[in-house]
């Protein structure tokens, strides 16, 4: 909880301190897109790692320890080296984002019974709105009470404390007879094609991945909504906080009833919610919109995000081979967190005066991830009528 509260800090508060020290809310846009890009080159070696090792709880801990090393060197390089520097180092810091989300889930089979798997998926996606309620929020306050570059080194406290945790997980039961001779190449492409191979993972992968573009233009457009409609660019980070609170909500009634709704379902009918969010921001920007609409905007994300994260899980779980279940939930992230920081690139190359056309994309992208799951979802129906025929 601690390393996912302190990742969920670490993007709004490197956003808010690229604004404050270089005076450019595309600066902090980089920032959050730097961090996030190389996610997808990261999450496929770590997760070959981890399923290669017989305690993986201790190459995890390696990678919380420098990724917090690496948010600290960003922060200590904003105005002392050129803005490029700082930027290629949260590129560098962000190979080992991955570690923070699906390293952790991955482990989840280890540690419960397989007939509590699916409440426990339900929860565990629970601690991702639960810290990404907490994150933004103590990123805002914070840097409002003591300042921006405080808020990234709270960020970076946050991820360090939660090494021990990870150092001491068990081993991994059968982890002396399982495939760890493999080369780490050979790891990395057989775990590719796991998520490739079976087409509800390459689905619920198409469509969490395309909705985290839309995902990347919303967020980096909150400093300036909260600039244009809030009254200040602290209080636009301050909406994801209420985007988690949503998640958390729907993330509860979801634990209580975890097979009321197939995953497949969630995933479709979550994307179609999202695309109505930045819909709402852009129309909050109008004369007959306000504070109101954008913070439904804000909870109406939410309770789509969250549902939507659980459902991923579950597929993960159910799809993924067991040898190669790290690096299926570490690729999967990564390659949502490398969707998310081109979300994030394109809305800062586009100039401030755009940002209700950035919201309107980011719209149109998540409404494409559900038409285009739906379209993959019924020929996969199709197909064995077809060939039957």
């Amino acid at each position: 909880m601690a390393a996912r509260t302190g990742d969920e800090m670490s993007g709004p508060a490197l956003m808010l301190a690229g604004l404050a020290l270089t005076g450019s809310a595309a600066a902090g846009a980089a920032l959050l897109a730097g961090i996030t890009v190389a996610a997808a080159v990261g999450g496929p070696l770590l997760g070959a790692l981890l399923d290669r090792a017989a305690r993986p709880g201790r190459p995890l801990a390696a990678a919380l320890a420098l990724y917090a090393a690496g948010l600290a060197l960003v922060l200590l390089g904003l105005g002392r080296l050129p803005f490029a520097v700082s930027v290629l180092l949260a590129v560098v810091t962000g190979l080992l984002g991955p570690a923070l989300s699906g390293g952790w889930t991955a482990q989840l089979p280890h540690v419960v019974p397989a007939g509590r798997l699916p409440r426990a998926n339900a929860l565990d996606a629970m601690t991702f709105g639960a810290a990404s309620l907490a994150g933004p929020a103590l990123a805002g306050g914070t840097a409002a009470a003591l300042g921006a570059p405080t808020a990234v080194l709270v960020a970076v406290a946050l991820i360090g404390a939660a090494v021990p945790a990870a150092w001491l997980l068990p081993a991994r039961p059968g982890a002396a007879h399982g495939p760890r001779a493999a080369s780490p190449s050979v790891g990395i492409t057989a775990g590719m094609r796991a998520v490739v191979g079976s087409r509800r993972l390459a689905r619920a992968a198409l469509v969490s991945v395309v909705c985290c573009v839309g995902q990347g233009m919303l967020t980096a457009c909150l400093p300036l909504l909260g600039a244009r409609v809030l009254g200040g660019a602290g209080r636009g980070t301050a909406l994801l906080s209420c985007a988690a609170a949503g998640a958390l909500a729907a993330n509860v009634l979801l634990a209580r009833f975890p097979r009321a709704v197939t995953p497949d379902t969630i995933l479709w009918t979550t994307a179609l919610i999202q695309a109505s969010a930045p819909a709402l921001a852009a129309l909050s920007l109008t004369a007959s919109g306000g504070p109101a609409l954008l913070v439904t905007a804000a909870i109406v994300t939410g309770l789509a995000e969250g549902p939507a994260l659980t459902a991923l899980f579950a597929v993960r779980h159910q799809e993924a081979p067991g040898h190669l279940r790290g690096q299926v939930f570490t690729t999967g992230a990564s390659l949502k967190i490398t969707a998310f920081a081109l979300g994030a690139a394109l809305a800062a190359v586009l100039p401030p005066r755009s940002l209700a056309l950035t919201l309107t994309l980011a719209a149109a992208t998540s409404a494409a991830a559900a038409l285009a799951y739906i379209a993959l979802q019924d020929r996969a129906h199709k197909a064995p009528s077809d060939s039957a025929r």
